[in-house]
C-alpha cells in the first residue's frame, strides 16, 4: 500500500535518485569531510558557553541574522554596496539559487568533476544539467569547451568551484574574466576553500554585473554551525531573499558564529597551520610508490592509487576514513581523497596507506 502511494505521489526524479551517504565514522581517523581538525582552546569555550547562556532559545532567532552579517562583513572587508545573505550552510544557497533561476527548459553548467551539489539540486528541480569536463593531466579549465557549452546551451547559472573540490585546483583567473563576459546568466564563485586559497573574487562583485561569490564557516572550522554566506549586488540578494526560508539561521548558530569572529586571528592561525600540514602531507605522498599527487590549495589532497577500492577499505580496516571517488567521475579513476589532518591523524593515514601499500 505504502509502495502504491509513494511510486504514485512522490516525484519521478527523487525517486531515482539516492540520499546523500554520510559514512559513520565512529572510532576512525576521520579524513573523509574536509573539517578543521584543531579545536579551541580551553579559555576560548568556557567564554564561548558564558555567551551561548544568554542565547534566547525560546524566541525565533533574527530572520536577517544582522549581528553575524555584519561582523561577516568586516570579516570580509566588503565594500559598502554588496549585499550578503546567509543561509544554513552553502547547500542551501545553491539550493536558493538554482530555484530563483528554475524555468521551463533552463540549463545549469558547470566544469566536472566538481561539488555533487550542483548537479544534484539541478535534478531535484528537473532542470537539465550541463557538465563540462576538465582537462584530464591536471583538472584546470578546458575554456573552449567551456565557452561552447555556454554558447550551445545558454546557461541561467554557471557554478565554479575555486578551489574546486575534489580536485583542490584554482581555476585561471583570466579564465573565469573569459567566463564572466561570455556568461548570459549568473555566475557564481564557489569560495568554500578560500581560508586555505586565500584568492577571492568578493572584490570584484561590482565590476561584474553577473557574478555572486559563495563562502561558507564550514572548512574555516565551524562545520557543526551551518552557516553559509552569498554575496553579490543587492539587486541579486532581494530576488533570492524571496524564497529563503524564514528563520533559516538558528539562534545558536548566530551567537556562535559572531563570536568566534571576534577572535579570528584562532581560525586564520589554524588555517595557516593546516597548509603547512597539507603541504607536508603531499610531499610524503609522493615518495610513496604507485601514487599519482595533485597540487591541492585546499584542505584535502586527491590522489590515484591502483585498486583505490580496496585501498579505501584497507585504509578503514587500519582505522582510518578517506573519501573513495573512483566510479563518481570518468576523469576520478582510481582516485581518493584525504582531508588534512593533525599531524598524528596525517602520521596515521601515512603509515596505513604504506601498510596498505606494502601489502601488510
Amino acid at each position: 500500500m505504502i509502495d502504491a502511494l509513494i511510486k504514485r505521489w512522490v516525484n519521478a526524479r527523487v525517486r531515482a535518485l539516492s540520499a546523500y551517504s554520510v559514512p559513520d565514522a565512529t572510532g576512525l581517523i576521520k579524513l573523509d569531510a574536509m573539517e578543521n581538525p584543531y579545536g579551541w582552546p580551553a579559555a576560548l569555550r568556557a567564554e564561548w558557553l558564558e555567551r551561548m547562556r544568554h542565547a534566547q532559545i525560546n524566541r525565533y532567532p533574527d530572520p536577517a541574522a544582522r549581528q553575524l552579517a555584519e561582523k561577516l562583513r568586516r570579516h570580509l572587508a566588503l565594500d559598502a554596496n554588496v549585499g550578503l545573505l546567509l543561509g544554513n550552510g552553502s547547500d542551501e544557497l545553491i539550493q536558493i539559487i538554482a530555484l530563483a533561476l528554475r524555468d521551463e527548459g533552463r540549463t545549469l553548467l558547470a566544469p566536472e568533476p566538481t561539488f555533487v551539489m550542483y548537479r544534484l539540486v539541478a535534478e531535484v528541480l528537473g532542470q537539465r544539467f550541463a557538465g563540462v569536463p576538465l582537462k584530464a593531466a591536471d583538472f584546470s579549465l578546458d575554456l573552449p569547451a567551456m565557452l561552447a557549452a555556454i554558447r550551445t546551451h545558454s546557461p541561467a547559472v554557471i557554478f565554479l568551484a575555486c578551489p574546486n573540490n575534489p580536485t583542490g585546483n584554482l581555476f585561471a583567473r583570466h579564465e573565469i574574466e573569459a567566463i564572466l563576459k561570455a556568461a548570459p546568466g549568473l555566475v557564481v564563485i564557489d569560495e568554500a576553500y578560500f581560508p586555505f586559497a586565500r584568492e577571492t573574487w568578493l572584490h570584484d562583485i561590482l565590476q561584474h554585473p553577473n557574478l555572486v561569490v559563495l563562502q561558507t564557516l564550514s572548512k574555516m572550522g565551524l562545520a557543526g554551525l551551518r552557516v553559509g554566506v552569498l554575496a553579490g549586488a543587492p539587486a541579486w540578494l532581494d530576488e533570492f531573499n524571496k524564497i529563503r526560508l524564514p528563520y533559516n539561521v538558528n539562534t545558536l548558530s548566530q551567537v556562535s558564529a559572531a563570536f568566534i569572529l571576534e577572535h579570528a586571528e584562532l581560525l586564520e592561525e589554524q588555517a595557516a597551520q593546516i597548509v603547512r600540514d597539507r603541504e607536508e602531507l603531499t610531499a610524503r605522498l609522493r615518495v610513496l610508490p604507485g601514487l599519482t599527487v595533485w597540487d591541492s590549495r585546499a584542505n584535502f589532497v586527491l590522489f590515484r592509487v591502483a585498486h583505490a577500492g580496496a585501498v579505501h577499505e584497507s585504509l578503514k580496516q587500519r582505522g582510518v576514513l578517506t573519501k573513495c571517488l573512483d566510479g563518481a567521475h570518468p576523469l576520478l579513476k582510481d582516485c581518493l581523497r584525504v582531508s588534512v589532518g593533525t599531524p598524528d591523524e596525517n602520521g596515521a593515514f601515512l603509515g596505513a596507506l604504506q601498510a596498505t601499500l606494502e601489502g601488510g
